[in-house]
């Protein structure tokens, strides 16, 4: 199928009209029409090929919301009309121990990306949602509520889940303390969702005009990271702190911000190495720890748990026409706090 889309040809190029050939659907597959894509800091990354990985040509985009608009012979789960999403993988090898947990972010085999990957042992490539359409698997397609804005909800198929993940496995629950390092497309969903699970939420950040929209977005205390005194005032306090901060930072003095057994979860990654002062883990018996997206099982939870608590990303919708200027002004800062792109402006 012949399907408009944008994408860029090498490290240097911008984001630029292309089209792509997408498969006819296998049996299990179903055709999703896609109406809002998200932009995710890693599309930026991927296109530069700053991760040294990139495919090209390479259509980026995994936080995919449309409507179903055919099926395979064989799909049971979906049928036309339906709303959903495609977030960060489309496939993997379904049988390693991972994915037989349902954590199919860490297939042993190597998942599939939405895009910038290869079709499971194919040398076709994944294409993403800055597109018109897609094509995949059902069991890699997440249902939506229809009554919820596919714009606000593009983001919640990363931004979300890359949040959501960790806060559900390190058992986030009401009445802890959390703290969430970082307010851009990361933290104003974990902000929103550590709230909704019942925590105490404080944010910590460079930005003193950041606050006002901290607490707007549910936290109830914001700290500036810079202040000395703010910092040492709030040391030994936290059950659990997200960090998902890719700039470099000091991790030590987040670290001292946690109770006995309290565990630090990276979210984002620096690109260069920090150093960890063993005695502020080995005195109070902390931990720091890494966390991927999430499982499609998991995924499912997380965007069912968002529609009944009326859970949505602050976005402002674009044209395709504006994704380069979404790049630049993303590097900036400057955004609140998810771009995503309008697909009906790339049919036009």
């Amino acid at each position: 199928m012949s399907t408009k889309a944008y994408a860029v040809q090498d490290a240097t190029s911008p984001v630029a009209p292309f089209t792509i050939e997408r498969r006819e659907p296998r049996e299990r597959d179903v055709v999703i029409e896609i109406s809002h894509c998200g932009i995710c800091h890693s599309d930026i990354h991927q296109a530069r090929n700053e991760w040294n990985n990139a495919i090209y040509p390479m259509v980026p985009g995994h936080e995919i919301v449309g409507k179903v608009t055919r099926v395979g012979s064989a799909v049971k789960k979906l049928a036309v009309g339906d709303t959903v999403g495609v977030g960060c993988l489309v496939d993997s090898c379904r049988t390693c121990p991972s994915c037989k947990d349902g954590l199919e972010q860490y297939c042993e085999a190597a998942m599939v990306g939405t895009y910038n990957a290869y079709e499971k042992g194919t040398k076709d490539i994944t294409f993403g949602g800055y597109s018109e359409r897609i094509v995949t698997d059902e069991d890699f397609v997440l249902k939506v509520s229809p009554k919820l804005d596919p714009a606000r909800v593009a983001p919640l198929l990363c931004a979300g889940i890359t949040t959501w993940s960790p806060l559900r496995h390190w058992k986030v629950q009401k009445g802890q303390r959390v703290g969430v390092i970082g307010l851009g497309g990361l933290g104003h969903m974990a902000v929103k969702l550590a709230r909704a699970l019942g925590a105490e939420v404080t944010v910590f950040t460079t930005s003193p005009g950041k606050k006002a929209d901290a607490l707007a977005l549910g936290a109830h205390d914001v700290v500036l990271s810079k202040d000395a005194a703010a910092m040492a005032a709030q040391a030994e306090r936290f059950d659990f702190i997200i960090d998902t901060v890719s700039a470099p930072h000091d991790y030590n003095a987040i670290i001292g911000l946690l109770k006995r057994d309290g565990a630090l979860t990276l979210v984002g990654a620096p690109p260069t190495p920090a150093e960890i002062i063993g005695f502020g883990l080995i005195m109070k018996r902390r931990s720091v720890s890494g966390s991927l997206i999430g499982g499609i099982k998991e995924t499912q939870e997380m965007l069912d748990f968002c529609a009944e608590h009326e859970i949505l990303a602050d976005v402002e919708v674009i044209a395709a026409s504006k994704i380069n200027e979404a790049y630049e002004r993303m590097l900036k800062g400057d955004v609140k706090y998810r771009f995503v792109i309008d697909i009906a402006s790339l049919r036009a």
